[in-house]
This record gives C-alpha cells, sequence and structure tokens, in this order.
C-alpha cells in the first residue's frame, strides 16, 4: 500500500513538473545548471592535456577505474542533456502558440538572438554530444585509437586526441560546437537565475556581463586544445 502510494505521489509531482510551465521551467533551470557544472569540469580535465601525456592519462584511468559508476554518471548526465532540450522544446512551442500574431514582430525585435536561437543551439548541442560520445568515448567512428598505449601500458588519451584533432574537419566541428555551447550559455545563465528569483532589473547588467564572461572563458578553455593541436604546439609523443 505504501509503495503504491508513494509512486501515485511521484507521478503526481512529475505530472505537475512536466505539464505546468513554471514546472517546465524549473526542470530546464535544474538540468541546465548540473549540465553546467559538468562542463566546467569536463573542461578543468580536459585541460589537463597541456601537463603531460601521463598527467591526462592518469586522469582518464582514474575515471575509469571507477567501472559502472562512470556509467551511471554517464547515463544521468544525457538524461538531464535529454531533459533539458525536451524541456527547451516543448516551452518553445508553447510560447509560440500562445504568441498574438499582432505582437510577433515587437517581441522578435525585442528578444535578444541569444534567447531566439536558444532550441537550435539547443538542439545542436545534443547532436555534437551523441558524435562527440561516439568519437572520443565509444571510440565507434575511429576505432583505431583503440590501440593507442601509453609506455606503461593504459589506454594513450593523450595521443587520441592529437590524433583527432589533426584532422581539421573535426576540429572545425568541435570549435563550432563550442561556440554554440559558449552562446547558448550567454542567455542560459540569465534565463536559470530569472527561473530561481534571483534575477530583478537591477542585476540585469551584472548577470548579463558574467554571462558573457563565462561563456567565454567556457569556449575559449575548450578550443585552447584543438587550436593546439592544430597549431603544432601539442604534438604526438615519439613512437605513436
Amino acid at each position: 500500500m505504501a509503495d503504491t502510494q508513494t509512486t501515485s505521489a511521484i507521478t503526481e509531482i512529475t505530472g505537475r513538473l512536466t505539464n505546468r510551465s513554471v514546472g517546465k521551467k524549473f526542470l530546464m533551470a535544474a538540468s541546465g545548471l548540473i549540465l553546467v557544472l559538468y562542463i566546467i569540469g569536463h573542461m578543468l580535465g580536459n585541460l589537463q592535456i597541456f601537463i603531460s601525456q601521463d598527467q591526462i592519462n592518469t586522469y582518464a584511468e582514474r575515471l575509469h577505474s571507477l567501472g559502472i559508476v562512470l556509467w551511471l554518471v554517464r547515463v544521468f548526465l544525457l538524461s538531464m542533456l535529454v531533459v533539458h532540450v525536451w524541456m527547451a522544446i516543448k516551452l518553445s512551442l508553447e510560447n509560440y502558440a500562445a504568441r498574438p500574431i499582432k505582437y510577433f514582430k515587437k517581441n522578435y525585435v525585442e528578444a535578444p538572438l541569444s534567447s531566439r536561437t536558444m532550441i537550435w543551439t539547443g538542439i545542436g548541442v545534443f547532436l555534437f554530444v551523441v558524435y562527440h560520445v561516439m568519437h572520443f568515448t565509444m571510440i565507434v567512428t575511429n576505432p583505431e585509437y583503440a590501440g593507442l598505449k601509453d609506455p606503461i601500458g593504459r589506454f594513450d588519451v593523450y595521443s587520441m586526441v592529437i590524433l583527432g584533432f589533426r584532422n581539421y574537419f573535426i576540429s572545425g566541428v568541435y570549435i563550432v560546437a563550442m561556440a554554440l555551447v559558449s552562446y547558448h550559455l550567454v542567455h542560459a545563465a540569465k534565463s536559470m537565475f530569472q527561473t530561481i528569483g534571483w534575477n530583478d532589473a537591477s542585476m540585469e547588467p551584472t548577470l548579463q556581463k558574467v554571462s558573457v564572461i563565462f561563456a567565454w572563458i567556457i569556449f575559449i578553455g575548450f578550443i585552447s586544445i584543438p587550436v593546439s593541436v592544430m597549431a603544432g604546439w601539442l604534438t604526438l609523443p615519439r613512437g605513436v
């Protein structure tokens, strides 16, 4: 009986969150915050490639040593991305359906470009994540990476990244994707604070500046790797 009541309560709460505009915005903000924290952590982890081959390979080995826990985290993050995109699509469709035609031009002019393109940049980021996981995580698109080993027998993430970004097309796709992520963050950060009630007229200019600075940091941090590879600043170790 208790299990049935608990299930019913969870179903009711989930229904309220996904069927009401406020609930959708909360889910989008919460999933967005989790994804932003992951982006920061992922960037800091990736930047260890500039320290040394051993450093980035040690970092990767520690992650993989988590085993099933790592995959559970990956599934959770992917589900947060799906929720984020799903809520964004539903809210965009609702806003479009509710918007009076006579005010369309006015609202379009007043809304910033980052706001108007949120749905498209979000979908673009989602598609890139799918490719990125297949490329560097599951090694589906480039199975030749699977045989890479460093001097002590560990999987050589360092060499894999450099070999991948030596391909100008892959680097170009990555840089464009990071531009989409960063551009998405400009409006997303402000929207998240607004959803939780931390955004008012007096804070608007500050939040706008902080959002732009944060987006630039993320963009520069991520693209520094493919740019360094293409410029020859990051090179393969001897024997690879």
